[in-house]
């Protein structure tokens, strides 16, 4: 069991599965650009996440911006949207009548990805609602803005392992301070983070120590 100041972004998973850089960019040195991608896709959440909104419609309740945690795991962060389907086969949920199956949903701006970051991710949310509620979720669904469709994701046994296992290793870069060094891919164009990334991929000391070393000759030079 994680205490809570050991808590990392369920978010971050995401940034993870793509690139162990750019989350150790992120989460360990704190160091964030925007670009056209993450501004649009930061639109798209602030239109999901209603904090606090509550819908029904017959058998289907949906709340969205639904804060998440598993202390098992050690990570928090919310869901976009959960759906609460009534079913006999479901769980009991407080405040509310009968027994519900649990449904996360999650957002995202683009299309389908080639890769499993995004399926990720929402296995990691369906993992803090099992814990939460003492229930199993057998899939959930990927949410795409440029298809408006969307996408089943099964939580099978696999995606499982590879989801607790990818949690395991963010704790321990997390617990050391270590920021890997990473081959240069054609993904690196499209990232946020690539002109404070790619300076130093061949250097050996933080992005934090050369931004200040950096700084330190810009003064001394005058």
């Amino acid at each position: 069991m994680f205490k809570e100041d050991e808590y990392l972004q369920l978010s971050g998973i995401q940034h993870f599965a793509f690139c162990r850089r750019q989350w150790a960019l992120i989460h360990i040195e704190q160091q964030w650009e925007e670009n056209l991608l993450t501004v649009d896709g930061d639109i798209m959440h602030e239109n999901v996440h209603d904090f606090g909104f509550r819908e029904k419609r017959g058998d289907v309740v949906t709340v969205r911006a639904m804060a998440v945690s598993s202390s098992r795991l050690g990570i928090n962060g919310e869901c976009d949207a959960v759906e609460f389907r009534r079913s006999p086969d479901g769980i009991n949920i407080f405040g509310m009548d009968g027994n519900y199956s649990v449904t996360p949903i999650e957002y995202k701006r683009g299309k389908p990805k080639e890769n499993e970051c995004d399926a990720l991710q929402l296995m990691a949310q369906a993992l803090c609602l099992e814990d939460m509620l003492c229930c199993e979720i057998p899939f959930g669904y990927l949410y795409y803005g440029e298809i408006r469709h969307r996408v089943k994701v099964i939580f099978d046994d696999e995606l499982r392992r590879r989801t607790e296992e990818m949690i395991a290793e963010m704790h321990m870069y997390f617990k050391r301070h270590y920021t890997p060094k990473v081959k240069r891919t054609r993904s690196c164009n499209a990232c946020s983070l690539k002109n404070i990334c790619l300076p130093v991929l061949c250097k050996t000391e933080k992005v934090s120590d050369y931004i200040r070393n950096a700084l330190k000759c810009d003064g001394s030079g005058e």
